[in-house]
């Protein structure tokens, strides 16, 4: 793994409670580390895939604005780790993420559509997460996740439990999350 540069830990108070905050700068990539007081030695934690539409702008048209807010509710009461991966649109970068929805827009489901650019269904690596997780002395812990690729790219972390993030469809992102059941996988 190529030189990564952390930041200092500060303080982000939240409306879900008080996170720990601290930043992981790989080449072009700076991911967070948002995290409690009380990290258990079996924490809790969510790799959040960035998703500028559905994280920052509400968009209904996915779930991950909805996952996200799970996480860090759960998390503000019981403890754990959030790890915010920034590989915005499973890793096309946000330019081939609006010209994906402008396919989607014409028909194409979200898998069809990254294969219309030149990409494959998904692009995410995750090779930075199992550095936070070692970085962190996090050895096992409970993820978050409805994606068996998070599961699977863990390799050297033991996942004691799989925890659901169950979020109810909406007319928008119903097709969506069909696709990412039936073709991906994604355990709904």
């Amino acid at each position: 793994m190529n030189t990564i540069e952390i930041s200092q830990i500060a303080i982000l108070p939240t409306k879900y409670g008080k996170f720990n905050i601290q930043a992981f700068k790989e080449k072009d990539k700076e991911h967070l580390a948002i995290f409690s007081d009380n990290l258990s030695d079996t924490p809790i934690v969510r790799v959040h895939s960035e998703c500028l539409t559905g994280d920052a702008l509400a968009s209904v048209k996915c779930d991950c604005g909805e996952q996200l807010t799970f996480a860090q509710e759960l998390i503000g009461k019981e403890g754990g780790m959030i790890i915010y991966h920034r590989q915005e649109g499973r890793n096309i970068g946000l330019l081939n993420k609006v010209n994906a929805y402008a396919l989607q827009d014409k028909g194409f489901d979200t898998v069809e559509a990254n294969h219309q650019l030149g990409f494959k269904a998904d692009e995410r690596t995750y090779e930075v997460v199992e550095f936070i997780l070692k970085y962190f002395g996090i050895t096992k812990l409970k993820l978050l996740t409805n994606n068996p690729r998070k599961i699977e790219s863990l390799g050297e972390i033991e996942i004691i439990k799989r925890l659901p993030i169950q979020i109810v469809p909406n007319p928008h992102n119903e097709g969506y999350l069909n696709v990412k059941k039936n073709q991906m996988g994604h355990l709904l």
